[in-house]
């Protein structure tokens, strides 16, 4: 028995769960897949049911791939190719080590939290409240358009004529330097929208009065909930902006949104997800984003509960 966490160097979250593994006595690997090609990575397939056998030789660990009964997919990074490529070979030779080394690795058969496959179809935002819906939760009116007259309609239309605008893919816009910046929720009136809107396809939701914002962590079968109340006004819109501002208090969740979490997570096929709802100043509760890999650390009362929950997942049969 292996449990083989994938990630990059720097990742706390992950460094959480080694530790409590460890602590359990639990046979546990970390390995970047970034660091492949590099590392010495052999694997055969014999024509058995055994699936993929071989050994990764990593610069601290070693790993027998057959041993492997669990793995933890966080947030390995992109694989790092021999420099001066010319950028046509440089393209092939990456998606060759993805094919290659991600395709073994990929196909493990075994316990995940989570899938790279399930997550990538989670992490579709338009899919994910659309099956959310179908499976009993509430979701914010929403739109997906790149004409601005229809985003003007649609928010015009809107019980407060306010929407919330935010990004539905990963990363943002990056600097000259090539960092990643965040896109934040933000609340836009139909006077604000712009011809800028046919740049791209751009998600808008009905704004909803919140009484609070409402963290939900599913592990296997377990939910793991905290309020979130905020004391600015960019918190208010997006509790990323202003942390410093942010207070946590565990909570129950109601039966109803249970049930349809549930639900969401065996659709997906998902054993981990971190989930946001708004609350409204009548208790109804709108699920608003669904992120599959999402941080839990954050919020310290649940911290080492939600690490003890993932470990027991990752152990099990």
């Amino acid at each position: 028995m292996t449990v083989l966490v994938l990630t990059k160097q720097y990742d706390p979250v992950a460094d959480m769960v080694v530790n409590e593994l460890n602590t359990r006595r639990a046979p546990v690997v970390r390995l970047d897949p970034g660091d492949l090609p590099g590392d010495a990575f052999t694997a055969r397939l014999d024509g058995g049911a055994a699936g993929w056998t071989g050994t990764w030789r990593g610069r601290h660990r070693d790993l027998d791939l057959g041993a492997v009964t669990a793995v933890y997919w966080r947030r390995p990074s992109s694989h790092q190719l021999p420099e001066g490529m010319a950028p046509d070979v440089h393209r092939w030779a990456a998606a060759e080590a993805d094919a290659g080394f991600g395709g073994v690795l990929r196909a493990l058969s075994c316990t995940w939290v989570n899938h790279p496959h399930r997550n990538k179809a989670a992490t579709s935002g338009p899919r994910a409240l659309a099956e959310a819906a179908r499976c009993g939760l509430r979701i914010p009116r929403s739109l997906v358009t790149d004409e601005p007259e229809a985003a003007r309609e649609f928010i015009a239309s809107l019980p407060c004529g306010i929407a919330a605008y935010k990004a539905i893919g990963a990363g943002g816009p990056t600097s000259r330097g090539g960092t990643t910046y965040a896109s934040w929720t933000s609340k836009v009136r139909a006077e604000e929208i712009t011809d800028a809107v046919t740049a791209t396809a751009h998600y808008f939701s009905e704004w909803i009065d919140k009484a609070h914002e409402v963290r939900v962590t599913a592990v296997g079968g377990r939910l793991f909930a905290a309020e979130i109340h905020t004391r600015s006004q960019a918190a208010r819109e997006d509790f990323r902006r202003d942390y410093g501002a942010c207070t946590y208090k565990v909570c129950d969740v109601p039966d109803e949104v249970v049930c349809g979490i549930r639900n969401l997570m065996k659709t997906f096929g998902l054993r981990y997800a971190a989930m946001d709802f708004l609350v409204s100043h009548a208790g109804m509760w709108h699920l608003c984003d669904v992120n599959p890999n999402g941080q839990y650390g954050w919020i310290e009362e649940l911290r080492a509960p939600i690490t003890r929950a993932i470990a027991e997942v990752l152990e099990g049969p």
